[in-house]
């Protein structure tokens, strides 16, 4: 008999610890512990806002620990902004706005080079507004 096939997952561009070393350096933080702290509460509070399609294709180009920690989310029922996304990862870490805004800026342009130019334009199209500027990209709105 042959073996049954299934389909493979894609391997990612960077390990688990190669991400948390990334994070690391781009955030400053003073130890791989407070790294990986942002990427789990980073990462848990974007898997409760994306969906769809760009949801699966998302975790299939994080390593598979950050995967795991995006998709044990489940996607909420209101969406927030950029900001609301902010002050909501405050809460849930218990820190201050400034840190959460710092955390998920560093995090989404490690994730924003995990992705690729064209998922993460589809990722942002998808989310509301002030999420651009999280990943590092320039937020354009057209004139009214």
């Amino acid at each position: 008999m042959f073996p049954e096939s299934r389909p493979t997952r894609p391997v990612p561009a960077m390990t688990y610890e190669q991400m948390l070393e990334r994070v690391r350096y781009e955030g400053a933080y003073l130890t791989r512990e407070r790294a990986e702290e942002a990427v789990r509460h980073v990462l848990a509070a974007l898997g409760r806002q994306l969906t769809g399609d760009e949801r699966v294709e998302l975790a299939a180009r994080l390593p598979f620990e950050a995967a795991r920690i995006f998709t044990a989310q489940i996607p909420a029922a209101q969406r927030l902004t950029g900001w609301g996304f902010v002050k909501d990862l405050a809460t849930h870490t218990g820190g201050t706005q400034a840190t959460a805004r710092w955390d998920a800026g560093t995090v989404l342009a490690v994730v924003n080079q995990l992705a690729g130019p064209d998922l993460i334009t589809r990722v942002i199209a998808q989310l509301p507004s002030g999420f651009a500027l999280l990943f590092g990209k320039a937020e354009l709105t057209r004139a009214a």
